[in-house]
């Protein structure tokens, strides 16, 4: 297996006939499907090793992995607006202002984000303490948030690095990157969890522990995967000096995505506190949900970042037919593969929990929330790449007004209507959130097809 980056493939190479054609989504998408799978069974290793010591133990990786995602979120999805850039540049063909693009998102984000992990790290107890969970989740949780504050940067150089990649159509560099990273997280995880391989038994901890440290081996083998000579000759990956006016650029179109990350998970957080609130077994029962669904959530992202790529290319050469059949086609293959994990929600949800936990009452409350999955998950696919086709076209704006008014309209609101208000509990409140994902991928899949992100210049 070479790990040399394959030159990128021109939109003017390829045939009109196959321009956004299910083969090309498909070529291009798979490996970033199993790219963000990889990233995500770092969370699903944490969960399923921890939740053995029991389920405030697997209650709090969920609320502090949760948590800790929406405090840097701004940051990682900012990163990814590299991919925008680098895409439409490739499409244009400007090879060689590609490579600057990875070093200008660094400098605009890196600094900021260093500043707000030292603020998190010393208000993080009093913080998590306020926000109302029990004794023993809190403590467990502060401990996994402060184990894996180390690697969040990393988090963010890796996202950078890969969102060059797949800006060029390479989705396989990214890709053996993240197995990498993993393969480092699964060993670690082994020994600081239980206290194996002559490592101290840190449980919580040391699964925080294992995850900081994989995020950085993944995004050091990916700035090294940069900085080869291919890579170099061709985009100039060479580090340049901080460009004011490039990083203000990056900045236009890369903030608003940062901000909807940020927006729809700061909403995702305030649920999952409600949820915390109710008791430690819905916490255990949503995180176990939450978890699998990444898996499905992971897919629809993968075809999302392909969509992103094509679309790009497209708009960059100005062939906006092609890019919109880049977008039919890639939520096409977001809803078959949709409607294959469905059917494992419907038919397995019980082997399916018991990956996590053998705990009867949680057990009892993820299995009708699997049920409900089974429609969720195929909402959020849709909405998921219909955004990821708008940000390819540059169109970033709109989707972050759209995420703030969803998240802060219906899910927050559903949520506590149904599961607080009216006593449904755990199931309603997941309901809203059933509510939330039909909604925005409405109005973004409406948004694209509407053709606004004609008009758009990055």
């Amino acid at each position: 297996m070479s790990l040399e980056t394959p030159p990128a493939l021109e939109a003017s190479a390829i045939p009109r006939h196959e321009r956004g054609s299910l083969r090309e989504v498909f070529d291009l998408a798979y490996p970033v499907v199993l790219t963000t799978l990889s990233t995500t069974l770092m969370g699903v290793v944490d969960s399923a090793m921890v939740g053995r010591l029991g389920p405030t133990e697997l209650a709090a990786v969920g609320f502090g992995g949760i948590w800790l995602w929406t405090f840097f979120s701004l940051f990682y999805g900012s990163a990814t607006g590299v991919q925008t850039f680098v895409s439409q540049a490739d499409g244009a063909g400007d090879a060689r202002s590609c490579g600057t693009w990875v070093w200008q998102s660094l400098y605009a984000l890196v600094p900021p984000m260093a500043l707000v992990l030292l603020v998190l790290a010393f208000v993080l107890e009093p913080w998590i303490a306020w926000m109302g969970p029990s004794d023993a989740l809190g403590g467990e949780a502060a401990g996994y948030i402060r184990a894996r504050l180390p690697g969040e940067i990393g988090i963010v150089v890796g996202m950078a690095a890969a969102s060059f990649f797949r800006g060029l159509g390479d989705t396989r560099t990214p890709l053996y990157a993240t197995i990498g990273g993993n393969l480092v997280n699964v060993v670690l995880d082994y020994g600081l969890i239980f206290g194996e391989l002559g490592l101290p038994a840190w449980g919580v901890f040391g699964a925080g522990v294992a995850t900081a440290i994989g995020h950085w081996c993944a995004a050091v083998l990916m700035i090294g995967l940069l900085l080869r000579r291919g890579a170099r000759e061709r985009h100039a990956t060479t580090p340049v000096a901080p460009d004011v006016h490039a990083m203000r650029r990056f900045l236009r179109t890369g903030a608003p995505i940062g901000g909807e990350w940020f927006l729809g998970m700061t909403s995702f957080a305030v649920f999952t506190t409600l949820v915390a609130q109710m008791g430690d077994i819905e916490m255990a029962a949503s995180q176990v949900f939450v978890v699998l669904l990444s898996l499905s959530f992971m897919q629809a992202m993968g075809i999302s970042m392909a969509a992103a790529t094509l679309v790009g290319r497209y708009v960059g050469a100005r062939d906006e037919d092609a890019a919109e059949r880049s977008f039919r086609t890639s939520v096409q293959l977001g809803v078959v593969l949709g409607l294959g994990v469905a059917v494992l929600y419907l038919v397995i949800p019980g082997p399916l929990l018991r990956i996590f936990t053998d705990d009867p009452e949680v057990i009892a409350l993820g299995a009708p929330l699997l049920a409900m999955g089974a429609l969720f998950q195929l909402f959020d696919a849709i909405g998921i790449i219909s955004e990821g086709a708008l940000r390819g076209a540059g169109d970033t704006r709109w989707p972050f007004l759209a995420h703030t008014l969803a998240g802060w309209g219906f899910f927050v609101p559903g949520a506590y209507t149904l599961g607080i208000v009216l006593d449904y509990g755990l199931f309603g409140a997941w309901c809203g959130g059933l509510v939330y994902v039909f909604v925005l991928a409405a109005v973004m899949a409406r948004r694209f097809r509407s053709g606004a992100w004609r008009k758009i210049t990055i």
